[in-house]
């Protein structure tokens, strides 16, 4: 198979210095060689064979991802797991499923950089900010925080930025793929006979944990992680510990796994019917939606007074929502496909 030759811009600099480097030492050794003792030699040579040299593991259409990216990711993910207690798969399955998630964020990430698309730091600072203070920190206590876990602010920076890049490709791209008409409007307030000719709506603020089956986590290994998952929770965990290191909603999971105020129609039926079964600051069991498994948690309610027109307007981006997120799945298995991947693991 012909291997695409052009990589990213970051794995030619880093080959570029390698061969400059590499250059240097052939003309040193050329010029010098007999000065050096011949036990010298042996020593160097035997030390560079055995330093592990980097490879690729994946090729993504014309990017790659190096062993050395995968490595850095499991470990990051390894010491999470080891400082809140966490359980992981065999490592060579946890391998599979990282390469699976970095594949697809390349693939999201390719699309942005062709679509010109940036994220500037005012922007970015502004979602650091909200994500610390989800989690009722400063930013210097978020970055405190970030470092406890073996990680530097730098990374965590670099980690959000690549998120929103791909955050606006999946919001450009679905958009395009999704619309709702005012008869499905109409339809819908025609289901809702309690609330005809009221000016309110009723609003549940809830937060989840979700994971998700994928090529390498069967259906009884997801919900088993659920289950992992709830039981951590009812052991007293901090919500957003556990929706950091077990969620697959990338989303929400920066977020401690909060959804914020999610009105009638905005999530799947299967979340929405459970959602709706508990009281405040009650657990559900494993919810099995098209997405996976939810662990969700309702933190309060409110009734939000809205005019009919409003309300109209809601109902329009609540039936949007539900089905953007059903087509995103349907998208990212399309882009999937599409792509040229070569995993080499």
């Amino acid at each position: 198979m012909t291997i695409r030759k052009t990589l990213r811009t970051r794995k030619l600099s880093q080959r570029a210095r390698l061969l400059s480097a590499g250059t240097m030492m052939t003309l040193c050794l050329g010029a010098g060689a007999a000065l050096v003792p011949l036990s010298v030699q042996a020593q160097s040579f035997e030390s560079a064979q055995r330093q592990p040299l980097d490879s690729v593991v994946a090729v993504v259409n014309d990017g790659v991802i190096m062993r050395s990216e995968l490595n850095d990711r499991i470990a990051q993910i390894e010491q999470q797991a080891a400082a809140q207690g966490g359980q992981l798969p065999p490592r060579s399955q946890l391998a599979q499923q990282v390469l699976e998630r970095m594949v697809m964020d390349e693939i999201q990430l390719q699309m942005a950089s062709r679509a010109n698309l940036s994220v500037d730091d005012t922007e970015l600072n502004r979602q650091l900010r909200t994500i610390a203070e989800s989690n009722g920190m400063s930013l210097d206590q978020f970055a405190d925080a970030v470092e406890a876990d073996g990680m530097s602010l730098a990374s965590v920076r670099e980690e959000v930025r690549r998120e929103m890049l791909m955050r606006q490709v999946q919001q450009r791209q679905i958009s395009q793929r999704v619309s709702v008409s005012d008869r499905e409007v109409e339809r819908f307030l025609e289901q809702q006979p309690s609330q005809q000719g009221q000016s309110f709506i009723e609003e549940t603020r809830a937060r989840h944990v979700l994971v998700e089956l994928t090529p390498t986590r069967d259906e009884a290994q997801a919900r088993s992680r659920a289950e992992q998952a709830r039981q951590r929770l009812q052991q007293g965990e901090d919500f957003a510990t556990v929706a950091r290191e077990l969620s697959d909603d990338r989303g929400s999971g920066m977020n401690g796994g909060d959804l914020g105020w999610v009105r009638p129609g905005q999530t799947v039926p299967a979340f929405e019917e459970a959602m709706n079964s508990l009281g405040p600051n009650q657990l559900s069991e494993p919810v099995r939606s098209q997405f996976g498994y939810h662990v969700i948690e309702v933190l309060e309610r409110r009734r939000q007074d809205v005019t009919e027109e409003s309300r109209r307007e809601q109902v329009r981006q609540a039936i949007f929502q539900r089905r953007a997120n059903e087509e995103l799945e349907v998208w990212q298995r399309e882009i999937r496909e599409q792509a040229f991947v070569d995993i080499r693991l």
